[in-house]
């Protein structure tokens, strides 16, 4: 298998972009023949400020006022940049800040870069994306001379050769490597001299840091001064859980996510102990500092008016009594003695008890540990029987709460192996299966002294190490039909930074109730699936994620959302993860086989088409033009800075800018104009999609600008800005001069499906339908059926599915609706067949509004058929 990706997805552009787009201005730095070959940045704070509000505008992200700088306390070293970028999990985040890395050499020629990870996990998973990355951003970048590795205290020599290369230099490294005095890289050894440290060329290099995952370790004070101490240019900050996000550029939320259906669906399956009042029940859910006493939220038991109990969540503090608080004798002797550190220490007749954060008493977790594993196999079995037909490979995730209730033939190992050879017998490929074969663990444990994999807790046996590698660094492996292996297990080793796409099932073992660790398990299963051909595999059917959790459906739904908005806000959280136990079965009617209508509908829309765009060169040449007249182009120039030197506190010297840098000589080599045009062209070509235009076009837009002695002064720059300028007008003409033509290809009826599965969260009774009920994505969908079932002229309506689509130049349109309906201007039963899209008011972005002019060409250009975008059911016809 090879990974198939995408070099064109908008999402993934516009992150790169709002990256390499804050230093518009800045000067291509050449190599040069200093024995240490670093980064440099010529931008003012004022410019890189003004890049900033920009790129924020255009983000939709409120503009900084300043730009935030970090110089951890006690700290000699410059303060750096922190720029972040924030992408929900699962949507390529480390193939974007990769990209971006090689975008900013190509652009600027900012070439050292170190990528920072919290965890071995993370740091396994960044390579492996270098590895299965490597073919395609060298056909991308057409071998742009890139080299990465990971940074190990046994190849020190690495870092000479990071600092001097005049080549892009990715290094991985995890924060543990560098953040102490005894780290390696911190001592003098037989490749460097007694003066000379590894930490030292680094530093000279100037990198910029990625940082994967900041929120974890990274913001410390301890770790904060690390990274401070490798003296940065700036920190790139990449995480779908920022806990500080400085000068935020880009952002894709839950419901960006969920929206462009870049992730899966997540269902939540609900194994929980009901009503059994029999016993005392505590679960300590929160615990939190109010008016300057520790406070504790305990689910608990309670008696209600009408004598039945029910479990609430209840506030204590000590000195409270829960017998009073839930009028239940099971409770009596239960009193708060004292709440610190994490935990609540209660006094039982006489006795003691501590819950931490988390824990529990009062339910038979055993009975509920086998009910969940016996529930995720065989979701898995199901699940696998319905994606084999597309080449996909399902896996199971399982969360444990101790790793010695797996090993050595521990009890969860147990319930796995009878489960699993109890319903094995129902599912004809699984029947002749061992459980010995299908599963594998990784429980992570590191050495005191350096960031070096020790092995899992069971010992440095062969096994071990094959289960390892086959999680860690052989994805490829893992997903074919040829490997057994399809269930995981693990702690908590992979519960931030790993991830793989065809992880379907999660069963958490163990009780979560942080937000971040709850969000971060799922987020190890939100990736979309792939196929054997290592092809991303689309469909919102086949893209659902399970979950099974060990408490109420409500409970996890509501903490789990109540949590996401209280980050994103409603307006940025993906729906509410669905109940998996309240699946609904859709059935076509008979509608769709006996109602003429509904053939004569399909016959009018059911054509594809192709596109061609017309482009007024004479008016883009114009526009282009002008937008280039206003950029402001600096030539190359030498500056200079004054600086003091002062000894630090580890007795080492450090230089401190005490003056503004001030510019003291423009270079004057020019470039001809042949070479100008081609570079232009060049970088055109790049644009994703790709923009070809001819040389003569491009001459014409730098002559009329009236540039061309800037351009000749500062090619690289000149060039940059001119490829973006003429970008940005292409796409404003793209759409406008579109047009569409019938080709000779269709979509059958055939390809609606006879039944399939839903939620009934998701489902509401359709009247007029090809289908006994329709699937909405929104209230305004959901009201819109209601509405079109009340009104007498409507005949007949379809919910296109997502497979009817048009294509357009910013991808492919699938239209909400097809409708049949009386012409209110006709006395005579003349009908109306009509295509409509339903949105909110101000739902339509920018790539949305695009989509849906290009829509409108293509359904009543090409197919003359009455296409329109309304808010409801009252704006038909």
């Amino acid at each position: 298998m090879e990974f198939k990706f995408d070099a064109h997805q908008d999402f993934q552009l516009k992150a790169i972009q709002a990256v390499t787009g804050l230093f518009e201005g800045q000067p291509y730095i050449e190599a040069g023949l200093s024995p240490v070959i670093g980064n440099r940045l010529d931008l003012d704070d004022e410019t890189l400020l003004k890049n900033l509000g920009k790129i924020q505008e255009i983000n939709g992200i409120t503009p900084d006022a300043e730009l935030l700088r970090i110089k951890p306390e006690g700290a000699v070293d410059l303060p750096y940049y922190n720029f972040s970028v924030e992408m929900e999990t699962g949507t390529g985040k480390t193939y974007v800040y990769l990209r971006t890395a090689l975008e900013l050499y190509r652009e600027y020629g900012f070439r050292k870069f170190i990528v920072v990870v919290p965890s071995i996990a993370i740091r396994e998973g960044v390579l492996k994306t270098l590895q299965v990355t490597e073919k395609h951003f060298r056909e991308l970048y057409r071998n742009l001379p890139y080299r990465y590795y990971e940074y190990t205290s046994k190849s020190l020599s690495q870092v000479r050769q990071f600092a001097r290369s005049d080549s892009v230099e990715l290094m991985v490294m995890t924060i543990d490597a560098f953040n102490k005095d005894l780290n390696v890289i911190r001592q003098s050894t037989d490749w460097f001299t007694e003066s000379e440290m590894p930490i030292q060329l680094a530093q000279a290099a100037r990198p910029i840091l990625i940082l994967d995952e900041p929120q974890t370790k990274m913001e410390g004070d301890k770790n904060r001064r690390a990274l401070g101490e490798l003296r940065p240019l700036m920190a790139l900050r990449y995480s779908a859980t920022h806990r500080n996000p400085y000068n935020r550029v880009y952002r894709l939320t839950p419901f960006d996510a969920y929206r462009q259906n870049l992730v899966k669906r997540v269902e939540v399956a609900s194994v929980a102990q009901e009503d059994d009042f029999n016993h005392a029940l505590i679960e300590v859910r929160k615990i939190e500092t109010v008016r300057r006493t520790m406070t504790a939220s305990l689910n608990l038991h309670k008696l209600m008016k009408s004598g039945t109990a029910s479990e609430k969540i209840i506030k204590v503090k000590p000195g409270d009594d829960l017998f009073k608080k839930t009028d239940l004798p099971e409770y009596q002797g239960y009193i708060v003695d004292r709440i610190a550190y994490g935990a609540v220490v209660f006094a039982v007749n006489g006795g003691q008890l501590k819950l931490r954060a988390g824990e529990s008493i009062g339910r038979d977790k055993d009975a509920i540990h086998a009910a969940q594993i016996e529930t995720a196999i065989k979701e898995h079995f199901d699940k696998q029987q319905e994606l084999k037909e597309q080449g996909i490979k399902a896996l199971t995730l399982f969360f444990i709460d101790r790793v010695a209730n797996y090993q050595n033939q521990g009890k969860l190992r147990v319930m796995f192996d009878d489960a699993f050879n109890r319903l094995k017998g129902k599912y004809a490929e699984w029947r002749d299966v061992q459980a010995e074969e299908v599963q594998a663990a990784y429980f992570a444990k590191k050495s005191k002294t350096s960031d070096e994999l020790i092995d899992s807790k069971s010992g440095k046996t062969e096994k071990d190490r094959d289960a390892y590698d086959l999680i860690m660094r052989a994805k490829e492996r893992l997903l074919s039909f040829d490997e057994p292996v399809s269930f995981i297990f693990s702690h908590s080793a992979l519960n931030e930074g790993w991830d793989n796409p065809n992880i379907f099932q999660i069963c958490a073992l163990r009780d979560v109730n942080s937000y971040i660790k709850k969000r971060q398990q799922i987020g190890r299963g939100m990736r979309l699936a792939v196929n054997q051909d290592g092809a991303r595999v689309h469909g919102e059917r086949t893209n659902i994620l399970t979950v099974v959790a060990n408490e109420r459906y409500s409970q996890f739904a509501a903490a789990y959302q109540r949590e996401i908005e209280s980050v994103y806000g409603k307006a940025g959280a993906a729906p509410t993860p669905v109940n998996a136990n309240a699946r609904k079965t859709v059935r076509r009617t008979k509608r769709f086989e006996l109602d003429a209508d509904f053939k004569i509908l399909w016959d009018k829309i059911k054509h594809k088409t192709r596109y061609l765009v017309e482009i007024d060169s004479a008016a883009v040449i114009q526009e282009a033009s002008a937008k280039l007249s206003k950029v402001e182009i600096k030539r190359p120039r030498i500056t200079a800075t004054t600086a003091q030197i002062e000894l630090g506190d580890d007795d080492v010297f450090d230089a401190v800018q005490t003056t503004a840098k001030r510019d003291m000589v423009e270079i004057t080599r020019e470039a001809g104009l042949p070479d100008l045009v081609r570079r232009v062209a060049y970088l055109l070509e790049f644009q994703s999609p790709p923009v070809s235009l001819s040389r003569k076009t491009i001459l014409a837009i730098i002559r009329k600008s009236g540039r061309l002695a800037d351009g000749m002064g500062n090619p690289h720059e000149f060039a940059a800005a001119a490829a973006r300028k003429i970008k940005e007008t292409l796409a404003d003409h793209l759409v406008s001069g579109i047009q569409y033509e019938r080709i000779n290809e269709w979509y059958e009826m055939s390809l609606f499906e006879t039944e399939f599965q839903s939620w009934e969260d998701y489902l509401t009774p359709a009247e007029k339908s090809v289908y006994d009920h329709v699937e909405f994505d929104s209230k305004v969908e959901c009201n819109f059926v209601k509405a079109m079932d009340r009104r007498e002229d409507i005949h007949l309506y379809v919910k296109l599915p997502s497979w009817f689509t048009a294509p357009t130049p910013v991808g492919k349109y699938n239209p909400d609706w097809a409708i049949v309906m009386d012409d209110p201007k006709d006395s005579d039963g003349k009908k109306l067949y009509l295509v409509r899209e339903t949105k909110g008011e101000g739902e339509l972005r920018q790539t949305e509004r695009r989509k849906t002019e290009c829509g409108a060409k293509h359904f009543e250009g090409a197919l003359d058929i009455n296409y329109r975008v309304v808010t409801g059911a009252d704006e038909l016809p």
